[in-house]
């Protein structure tokens, strides 16, 4: 077997082994993945500020700068909480204020529809399901002691999931402060024959990525966009913040979506008397989720990456058949990285005794 032969051999061997072994602890690397792509996209804020200039000539340390840069990614969290609770305290108050006026228009409307249309008879009685809805609400502690027994039989997803939340951050700020080294070790790890081609690969998959952050920031501002003026011209009081809500953590597949889905149902069930007012409302995601799905993510990001909008199509649905949610949330970052890795693959195919023997 010629040499050249035998090598591509073992760098297949090499490959399959890291994704199946990938694939088998793909349970436990949501935090090492996410405090992963955090740093990456986080690192040259870091190194701008390690990069300024302080009094008497000193240098920002890179601890004091991962520190401040994870301030600040804090501080955006804290800022989307703020925004989101009082919205949501404020419309749960609203809908339970309102609960007794819904109850008599869905007597009124719902049930004459029920009996013309599926011949449907019910007995309705207002004031037995106020009764019962206000002796359960006025029981939420009741109902929470039940739930207790079934959190603590649930331990070890709390558990999992209170670890994930420890380690993102943790994970985050030791790759932030070493993440020059980090690069330099796996640079001098690369075999010198293939080290020229393969800074060469990476190099082009950084500048693809850096062109899928900037599509997806194109694609939150004018989903943002969408959403509050598309809620507002179907007269939703809150617009604006549950737009800019929805189109933010658009970068997240369906989040952003069900959230602002969420958050416009509850508003518009405590604004709205008339059914086809709440529903123009669903209409306003349904269409933004196929909007942003089917043409504007393919457009914005698809485009900048190099991706045809059926490869992006369908690296969402294949990453996140293989991988869920974290497959979801990477699909066209890791498309993007392996249409560079296979064009090169095809040059070198092309060139070599495998094609031309």
């Amino acid at each position: 077997m010629p040499m050249e032969r035998f090598v591509a051999l073992q760098w297949i061997a090499i490959t399959a082994a890291i994704s199946w072994l990938l694939y088998l602890l793909e349970p436990i690397l949501m935090p090492f993945v996410a405090a992963a792509i955090l740093a990456y996209i986080c690192d040259p804020w870091v190194s701008r500020l390690c990069a300024l200039r302080l009094p008497l000539g000193r240098k920002l340390p890179r601890t004091l700068a991962a520190l401040m840069v994870m301030a600040a990614l804090l501080g955006l969290l804290a800022l989307l909480i703020l925004i989101m609770l009082p919205l949501l305290q404020k419309e749960f108050s609203h809908f339970i204020s309102r609960l007794p006026a819904l109850l008599d228009l869905a007597r009124l409307k719902l049930l004459p529809i029920l009996q013309e249309k599926f011949n449907v008879s019910l007995q309705w009685d207002n004031e037995v399901l106020k009764s019962l809805l206000s002796e359960h609400w006025q029981s939420a502690g009741g109902a929470a002691a039940k739930v207790l027994p079934w959190l603590g039989g649930s331990g070890a997803m709390l558990l999992a999931l209170l670890m994930n939340a420890l380690l993102i951050p943790l994970v985050l700020f030791y790759l932030l402060r070493d993440w020059p080294l980090l690069m330099a070790r796996i640079e001098a790890a690369i075999p010198r024959r293939l080290h020229a081609k393969v800074l060469e690969i990476a190099a082009e998959i950084d500048r693809i990525l850096a062109e899928f952050l900037r599509g997806q920031m194109s694609v939150m501002l004018l989903m943002s966009t969408y959403y509050v003026l598309c809620l507002w011209l179907a007269g939703l009081e809150f617009a604006l913040p549950i737009g800019i809500v929805a189109g933010m953590l658009v970068f997240v597949p369906y989040l952003g979506m069900l959230s602002g889905l969420a958050l416009a149902t509850l508003a518009a069930f405590t604004q709205f008397d008339h059914v086809s007012s709440i529903v123009l409302v669903w209409g306003v995601f349904g269409l933004g989720q196929l909007l942003e799905g089917m043409a504007i993510t393919p457009w914005l990001v698809g485009d900048r990456i190099g991706l045809h909008p059926l490869a992006v199509i369908f690296s969402l649905l294949a990453f996140g058949q293989l991988f869920g949610f974290f497959g979801l949330l990477l699909a066209l970052p890791l498309s993007a990285a392996l249409l560079v890795g296979l064009r090169h693959a095809s040059r070198w195919y092309l060139h070599s005794s495998l094609y031309k023997d």
